[in-house]
């Protein structure tokens, strides 16, 4: 049984989850679905959104599957019409796909004089080596992953009452990690545009706010936070050691912030916020 910090009643609400078949939205699915909601977990990996809808169903739950590609509106358009048809119009929408790419990724950390010379550095990606089409992948996954789906479901969302949209930033929208241009730039874009959305649909009533979690370990970055023993990276130990709780977030202490967003009762004028969820990461100067 799925276990909630808290339940909140979403009986007769629809929850659109894109990325339903991540480590972190997969559990957002199912607090949502613990809670009452019939939820839509969207995947781009249909067999990835199965094992979360079987769980959820397993406890009791509304759930369906669907294939959906958040770069590609007429998968969405397709999306949308089997969740209507299945569940009816989209009451929460969860714009969680996103992710990063090697090829938006610098190898070090700063860019050294050595690492002009482009004989020795011919193994190592700088800044200079970045690939204009990995970035443009990463900010079309991100920025793109959340505007078309919003697009796409918050038609329906602006012509009832308590509706909201939560996005998935990070904390590297509010300060940039090293190695990661794309993936900080991209997430600085997701909070920029949720306070956007937040005050271009206030007058029909959606509300749009965003988490943006610390650092969990997920299928994504688990090579780069843990070695094959189950021992912390270098890069782990400098995260730990920016983080006062000094440890990694688990998946199910983001569910809380959820649900309190989600809630109309609880969070009824709340709107265009972006909450961290990170240990105290940002409010860590390192001294």
């Amino acid at each position: 049984m799925f276990k909630l910090p808290f339940s909140i009643d979403l009986k007769d609400k629809v929850a659109v989850v894109t990325g339903g078949g991540g480590v972190l939205c997969s559990e957002f699915a199912k607090a949502l679905a613990a809670c009452g909601a019939k939820v839509a977990v969207c995947d781009l990996r249909p067999e990835n959104a199965q094992k979360t809808v079987d769980a959820i169903t397993a406890d009791g739950g509304i759930a369906v599957a669907v294939e959906a590609n958040v770069l590609d509106k007429d998968s969405l358009n397709n999306a949308r019409e089997k969740i209507n048809n299945e569940l009816g119009t989209c009451d929460i929408l969860i714009n969680g796909a996103g992710g990063n790419n090697p090829r938006g990724t610098t190898t070090k950390e700063y860019l050294f004089p050595e690492d002009l010379d482009a004989e020795t550095t011919k193994d190592i990606t700088t800044f200079f080596d970045l690939d204009p089409k990995g970035v443009e992948f990463v900010f079309n996954l991100n920025f793109l992953g959340t505007l078309l789906p919003t697009q796409v479901f918050a038609r329906d969302m602006a012509a009832k009452d308590g509706c909201c949209i939560i996005n998935v930033s990070s904390m590297n929208a509010f300060t940039p990690l090293t190695k990661i241009p794309a993936y900080s730039g991209a997430k600085a874009a997701v909070s920029n545009f949720t306070q956007w959305l937040a005050v271009h649909f206030a007058p029909v009533g959606v509300r749009v706010n965003a988490i943006a979690p610390g650092f969990f370990v997920t299928e994504q970055n688990r090579t780069l936070l843990l070695n094959p023993d189950g021992s912390f990276t270098a890069r782990s130990q400098k995260i730990l050691n920016s983080t006062p709780m000094n440890r990694f977030g688990k998946p199910e202490e983001l569910i809380g912030t959820l649900l309190w967003l989600v809630n109309e009762d609880a969070a009824g004028f709340v709107n265009g916020v972006v909450v961290p969820v990170d240990g105290g990461f940002s409010a860590y100067s390192g001294v």
